[in-house]
């Protein structure tokens, strides 16, 4: 008689990360099974508009995935089911859906079913906010506050704000999350004169440039730099990620329309959920 092992936990994928799931793993001569658990994915979809239904599926499929309802790793249902549960017929269903699967945010795999791989937030290199960007992509932007505070410029941030060491700077400390997910570490050292009485209630409702341009202070220049590093493990925790894990830096300094030097930002992000997105010009 053949014995059997039966135990539920967690399927992982290494290149996918953790998928909710049930699996059944079975000793002898029965060959192992795998029941994945499938995400729950409402649509809203306008029957009346000229825009295609295939094309409202991906746009809202992308808008979940961008907010995080469904997650890197979470499969969808199968073709049959989604199109039953958003009343479209199966063609109009495997369109949308190879359509993200033709732009990588989804993959087919064989015999388990379509797994989300990717939800990267694509962000244009121009002189906006993070949350901005977010927020004009539908994605959902919030800001944890860690650091809001007065400090004395070391030399390193003395020399990028053209000031002398030990003055006076504000210093910032942000997390930003794209919906539920955490997508960056932004630091940023201003000059008082700029930063003037922002408050942590402000920085948690409202991107950083949005708030300097009130106080009349408008971004006019910047010297950017991107770079690579792997995750310390206080990045990690901060990022939900395992220790050297990728990230992507950017190192800004900004100056107004004066000429002032007004910003520092040392920034690292999720280079899983996030790329710079440039045009190159052949003059």
């Amino acid at each position: 008689m053949t014995s059997s092992l039966f135990e539920v936990g967690t399927l992982v994928d290494e290149d996918a990360g953790k998928t909710p799931c049930c699996y059944i793993l079975t000793t002898g001569s029965v060959r192992p099974t795998l029941l994945v658990l499938m995400a729950e994915i409402h649509v809203n979809l306008d029957r009346g508009s000229p825009v295609p239904l295939y094309h409202q599926i991906v746009q809202e499929l992308e808008a979940v995935i961008a907010r995080g309802d469904v997650a890197r790793g979470d499969f969808l249902d199968n073709e049959l089911d989604l199109a039953a549960s958003w009343r479209v017929s199966r063609p109009t269903v495997r369109r949308a859906i190879q359509e993200l699967v033709d732009a990588g945010v989804l993959v087919r795999r064989r015999g388990v079913g379509t797994q989300v791989v990717n939800a990267q937030f694509r962000r244009p290199v121009k002189l906006t906010s993070l949350y901005d960007d977010l927020n004009a992509q539908g994605r959902a932007p919030h800001t944890t506050i860690v650091h809001c505070l007065r400090v004395k410029a070391d030399k390193d941030v003395a020399k990028s704000l053209a000031l002398s060491r030990g003055t006076d700077v504000i210093y910032l400390e942000r997390h930003r999350f794209a919906g539920r997910n955490p997508i960056a570490i932004m630091k940023n050292y201003l000059i008082v004169e700029a930063a003037g009485d922002i408050t942590t209630e402000q920085l948690e409702r409202s991107g950083l440039y949005e708030l300097l341009r009130a106080r009349g202070v408008r971004p006019r220049i910047a010297t950017q730099v991107i770079g690579a590093k792997v995750a310390s493990a206080e990045e990690a925790t901060a990022l939900g990620l395992s220790i050297g894990a990728p990230l992507l830096t950017m190192k800004r300094i900004m100056q107004d329309d004066f000429g002032r030097t007004v910003e520092l930002g040392v920034h690292v992000y999720d280079a899983a959920n996030y790329t710079v997105e440039t045009t190159v010009v052949d003059n």
